[in-house]
């Protein structure tokens, strides 16, 4: 049953959002075929809003518009984190720098609350995997962006959180088909101090490393992926 919330939300919108989290989390798979009447069904909304959320996310890089042909979630290749990787460093380095320089107590305040938050998610699942926990998931992208949140440009966070979710889209497919699990909290701690102590060059150093890291973890994954399995 949908709540009073949700049915305040605009249908158009409220397609985006699902389906951009059904993307984002893999629940559809690179190049699943998204058909506009099973999503209709799916989401059970017209298939004029859902036209209009799928156009959205094909702006952000996250479906593919075939020629008359419908649509289909984008693919995730190796060419494709190197990209998006190149990219994330540039604007959230300038994120990261604006943030520091601008933000005042409170922003501390969120932020430290938000590395509290995602810590305390990490101590209850205790040695079972996070990456595909989705209260994981949440907080881990929350700390991020509260990083970014004492950033002046509203366009600049806008780039920042799609970046983002197009990166985190890499990092639950590759996660998903992976067996070592990759350790996280000591990093997000590393980045947390720097922060706060305002030490910008370490800060995004650290973060360069946090976002390298990620893009050789994905890029073992995909290749791994590709190879044939042996008979």
């Amino acid at each position: 049953m949908q709540s009073i919330q949700d049915t305040e939300i605009p249908l158009a919108e409220r397609a985006y959002r699902d389906l951009k989290s059904a993307i984002v989390r893999c629940e559809y798979e690179p190049g699943d075929r998204l058909r506009v009447d099973d999503l209709s069904k799916r989401l059970d909304i017209s298939s004029s809003p859902v036209r209009e959320a799928l156009s959205r996310l094909v702006e952000q890089g996250l479906v593919r518009a075939l020629d008359n042909r419908g649509f289909r979630v984008a693919p995730l290749t190796v060419e494709g984190i190197a990209d998006l990787t190149r990219v994330r460093l540039l604007i959230e380095g300038e994120a990261l720098r604006e943030s520091m320089a601008s933000g005042g107590d409170a922003w501390e305040a969120e932020l430290v609350a938000s590395a509290h938050s995602l810590s305390l998610v990490e101590q209850r699942l205790g040695s079972k995997p996070v990456a595909l926990d989705n209260h994981w998931s949440e907080r881990h992208r929350a700390f991020h962006l509260a990083t970014y949140s004492a950033c002046k440009s509203a366009l600049l966070k806008e780039l920042v959180a799609g970046l983002f979710d197009s990166s985190e889209r890499y990092r639950r497919y590759s996660a998903s088909h992976r067996t070592a699990e990759r350790g996280k909290h000591d990093e997000h701690e590393r980045i947390l101090k720097s922060v706060l102590s305002r030490n910008a060059t370490l800060a995004e150093d650290l973060l360069r490393r946090h976002i390298q890291a990620t893009k050789t973890t994905v890029t073992k994954a995909l290749i791994a992926m590709a190879k044939p399995k042996q008979p």
